[in-house]
């Protein structure tokens, strides 16, 4: 019985190794997408080969992204994100990261969003060896506003 508790305790201690350092990957890969993306005016290549769902902050239906189809591109792009929070629901293959993200940004033949606030919620999987978003909501917070875009195209 001794025995079976040693092995216990050791699995729980490398379980909170694993977890740990996925939720320092990702929140680390948010802040530096981020940071891509102010200096490159576009998102990074952040997406799931698998394409994403999403919920986008300008309301409207639930929008199909392809891999392929982002980033799109932006006259101008200063957001930060806040309050970083992650919860991994399989240590090295899934998790889910919620944060605000504000700032203002104008896409290309789009209006432009001057107090952008939303709250976000993606959904990231482990694929070959990198995070990617497989699913994401935006949605706006009261007294700000979310994107003006409507699709993809």
């Amino acid at each position: 019985m001794k025995q079976f508790f040693k092995i216990l305790f050791g699995i729980a201690v490398i379980s909170s190794f694993l977890v740990a350092g996925d939720v320092e990957e990702i929140k680390k890969q948010i802040m530096d997408n981020n940071e891509y993306f102010r200096k490159n005016k576009r998102g990074a290549d952040e997406y799931s080969k698998l394409g994403a769902l999403e919920f986008w902050s300008s309301g409207g239906l639930m929008q199909k992204v392809e891999s392929n189809v982002r980033p799109e591109l932006y006259d101008y792009a200063n957001l930060d994100v806040k309050y970083i929070e992650v919860i991994v629901l399989v240590p090295n293959k899934a998790a889910v990261a919620m944060y605000y993200s504000e700032g203002s940004l104008k896409p290309k033949n789009s209006a432009a969003v001057g107090h952008y606030l939303t709250r976000v919620t993606r959904a990231y999987i482990k694929e070959d060896g990198q995070w990617k978003v497989r699913a994401s909501h935006w949605s706006p917070i009261q007294g700000g506003s979310g994107t003006s875009q409507t699709s993809t195209e």
